[in-house]
């Protein structure tokens, strides 16, 4: 069986007819991969993924080039996110208007259909990362953002949807120029902190759900699975994001509340496909090999067949022993036990 074949099965939740779980190393920080291939003995990222049996590619544009050198969205220097923005100020949606606005066309995208051509036979993952919560969160700072979706929600709604419109754009350029090497659309949006969603849930369902609806359908009539990366605790959510069509969830932050493995099991288990789950706040950094295999393993039987191991965050930093990464990886492709 094929990784990509395998993964199109666990994501549409028939796991149980794969031959194991999944497994995708994620994404490391470059820091760290001098160290894993030290360790592994390969000489750069896709012989080590080929090594450690890694299904899971993910290949998608991200260099934006206007002629004019603007950036794809209207900017001011800040110290910090949180830090007001653009439209911290604003309260009139005219003038969101007035503000220069990425264009899709500006994407380059042809390095990443030429990659996703070459990809042989593993699942890829591609689409514009498609983070607008992040990014509205930043034209308007953290805390303005919040409190204009009571004082001023149709400023809100404006800048939601130049942002959304580009990332869309964008999409729609990609997927048919990809398509036959696409699998899946991923896309980014860090919904939850480490206690909960970070807006309430009936602002959630006004200012992020519409848009968030478009692009799985976007994703779903390319004929696409669809896979969100949504760090922290969203447990809250999950519900909805199913409703909108939501395939599989990442990266399922194994220490944020309500995210444990059983929980997520028994409240959602059957309804959408996880990948992630591997502890990388504690566990992978300071436990030991076997502490690392018996959790992939405890992992595992309480979410597979439907499962994609993963860590619990992709970006793997340099303070991760590689041998925990060994061991994560040995224990997350061993034969899928009897009675899945």
């Amino acid at each position: 069986m094929t990784s990509r074949e395998r993964l199109k099965l666990i994501i549409a939740r028939k796991g149980a007819q794969a031959d194991r779980c999944g497994f995708w190393l994620g994404n490391p920080h470059g820091d760290a991969w001098p160290l894993l291939n030290a360790h592994f003995g390969t000489k750069d990222g896709e012989e080590l993924r080929a090594k450690l049996h890694d299904d899971f590619r993910w290949i998608a544009p991200w260099e934006y080039r206007d002629p004019s050198g603007r950036p794809q969205f209207p900017r001011k220097q800040k110290a910090s996110f949180g830090e007001g923005g653009v439209f911290a100020d604003c309260e009139d949606p005219k003038e969101v208007d007035r503000h220069q606005w990425g264009r899709p066309e500006y994407m380059v995208i042809d390095g990443t259909i030429e990659a996703l051509r070459g990809a042989g036979d593993c699942y890829r993952a591609s689409g514009a990362w498609t983070c607008f919560y992040h990014d509205v969160m930043d034209l308007f700072g953290m805390e303005n953002y919040m409190e204009k979706m009571y004082t001023a929600p149709e400023v809100v709604r404006a800048v939601t949807d130049r942002v959304c419109e580009f990332y869309y754009g964008v999409n729609e350029r990609l997927f048919p120029a990809a398509k036959g090497h696409v699998d899946a659309f991923f896309l980014g949006n860090d919904f939850g902190t480490q206690l909960d969603v970070i807006c309430g849930p009936a602002q959630f369902d006004e200012f992020i759900l519409p848009w968030f609806r478009k692009f799985t359908d976007q994703g779903h009539r390319h004929g696409l699975q669809v896979i969100l990366h949504s760090c922290g605790s969203v447990h809250r959510v999950i519900d909805r994001l199913i409703d909108a069509g939501v395939d599989c969830l990442h990266p399922l932050q194994a220490r944020a509340r309500g995210m444990e493995a059983e929980r997520l099991a028994r409240d959602f288990g059957g309804r959408i496909a996880f990948m992630g789950g591997i502890d990388t706040q504690e566990l992978l950094v300071r436990g030991t090999p076997e502490e690392v295999r018996e959790d992939v393993r405890r992992v595992k039987s309480v979410l597979g067949p439907n499962l994609i191991v993963s860590p619990s965050h992709e970006a793997i930093l340099p303070d991760v022993p590689p041998a925990n990464i060994e061991a994560m990886a040995k224990e997350a492709i061993q034969p899928l036990q009897a009675g899945w």
